[in-house]
């Protein structure tokens, strides 16, 4: 037994004996994608299509995303099984990422469902395929439909209950998993059904259905129970003390008894297992507005907008910040990055100007601001910033390169000359070395007179 003379008799056109050579070696290696392709080739070839599908069916359990065999099984099906035609179609569309296709193919499929199985399995590929393209109701109408059927599987109540809270529809939610929890009284429909409970505000009820010791303390505080969540916190300590909800639930608990320092505490020690979670910054927000600090409150609320991706609120809780502390340096870069990411340049610079007051040694201040002066054509201004950048860092080429080329532009001929010459002293082997020797030689041999600055063609403007 061998791939070798296998393969020599696929060679040789001498199938039958392939096929057979292939199916011994299937048997020592079940699970070889490559082997199960060879004979379901060759079966195609001996127009064995019944065994070709058994083996392109194995192929797409193992390798969901094979085209080759959900191309190859839709050959097979196309004139003999209009069920099977669509689903692979479907298929093989889902996968290219064609979800459009797979939908209509799915829906064609559903019109030649003959048994109950095939309708629920199509119906649930159905409402997955209008959940991946966001028609949630849809995707309602497909799962509502396999529960009229009866016995439907657990995981469609969950799917439900979970549109129906995207869709902002709380109570159906609720409704769908105390339906669920009579067919399902299993710990996946409860607990989700607590957390429900507790975002209606029906604590008692979500104390009664779940058996989470976290989601219980919970319960307790939503209830006014603190006493009671108090030892149930100190009952749990030692069990959850590397969890990252306890600290959360210890966070609420400080919170309520307006013990805010213990309060952050606990914070902190949830965002060391939760690193840069909203909700670590949601607490601290609510934590330094109740301790009357507005300035850590609008700090941690950008904090939290910006982690959610709502930018343009980041920034206007940043800029009440500003207002309240206007030399903090850190929360200025944030504002200046945040406004240039959005596209509000000139606002930004307004910024890297605050930032180069409060931190005249800040190379990023000093670089935006260069480039901003460059950009308005102010190559004087430009050159003044870049000067102190060079003041910085001496060796820095391509700050030294740009010093040339701006006192080039206002003409400003010896300075130019001197920031070439130190390109060219620190730049040997430079991809552009011969480029700017050049460019010097031809520099040292023109004639030029400075320009004047900005400020003053509009002071003698002015003046006339």
């Amino acid at each position: 037994m061998s791939l070798q003379l296998a393969e020599q008799y696929e060679e040789n056109e001498q199938y039958d004996k392939a096929y057979e050579e292939y199916k011994r070696l299937l048997t020592r290696n079940p699970d070889d994608l490559s082997l199960l392709e060879r004979l379901g080739h060759t079966a195609m070839v001996l127009d064995k299509k019944d065994e070709a599908a058994e083996y392109y069916t194995k192929i797409v359990q193992k390798d969901m995303t094979n085209t080759l065999a959900y191309e190859q099984l839709m050959d097979i099906y196309v004139t003999t099984d209009k069920y099977k035609y669509y689903v692979y179609r479907g298929n093989l569309h889902s996968v290219e990422h064609h979800l459009e296709h797979a939908i209509n193919d799915f829906k064609k499929a559903l019109s030649h469902a003959e048994d109950e199985k095939e309708i629920i399995t199509t119906r649930f590929v159905l409402a997955n395929l209008y959940e991946q393209t966001d028609r949630n109701m849809k995707a309602v109408d497909e799962y509502l439909k396999i529960i009229d059927h009866g016995d439907a599987p657990v995981e469609v109540y969950l799917k439900l209950a979970n549109l129906y809270v995207k869709e902002d529809a709380l109570a159906s939610a609720v409704d769908m998993l105390e339906n669920a929890k009579k067919h399902y009284d299993i710990p996946a429909v409860n607990e989700t059904l607590a957390q429900l409970y507790l975002k209606d505000n029906q604590a008692e009820k979500a104390l009664e259905v779940t058996q989470d010791e976290l989601m219980k303390i919970k319960c307790l505080l939503e209830t006014g129970k603190t006493d009671e969540a108090h030892e149930a916190i100190v009952k749990n300590e030692s069990q959850y003390k590397n969890n990252a909800q306890f600290y959360s639930v210890k966070a609420q608990y400080y919170f309520q008894t307006e013990d805010y320092d213990k309060a952050l505490d606990c914070v902190n020690e949830y965002d060391k297992l939760e690193k840069n979670s909203p909700l670590t910054y949601q607490m601290r927000a609510l934590i330094y507005e109740n301790k009357k600090d507005d300035f850590n409150a609008h700090l941690n609320w950008g904090k939290y907008n910006l982690v959610r991706k709502n930018k343009d609120v980041a920034i206007n809780e940043y800029l009440n910040a500003h207002q309240l502390n206007e030399d903090d340096a850190d929360l200025i870069s944030t504002i200046a990055m945040l406004l240039e990411e959005t596209g509000d340049n000139l606002h930004a610079v307004e910024f890297y100007e605050k930032l180069s007051k409060l931190e005249p040694t800040n190379k990023k201040a000093l670089e935006k601001l260069a480039d901003f002066r460059e950009s308005l054509g102010d190559y004087r201004m430009q050159a003044d910033y870049l000067e102190q950048l060079y003041a910085l860092d001496k060796r820095n080429t391509g700050v030294i390169k740009k010093l040339a080329v701006a006192y080039e532009k206002i003409k400003n001929k010896p300075a130019s000359v001197e920031f070439y010459t130190k390109y060219l002293e620190l730049s040997k082997g430079a991809n552009d070395y011969e480029q700017v020797k050049a460019k010097l030689s031809k520099l040292e041999n023109t004639t030029m007179e400075e320009d004047e600055g900005l400020l003053e063609k509009i002071l003698r403007m002015f003046n006339k």
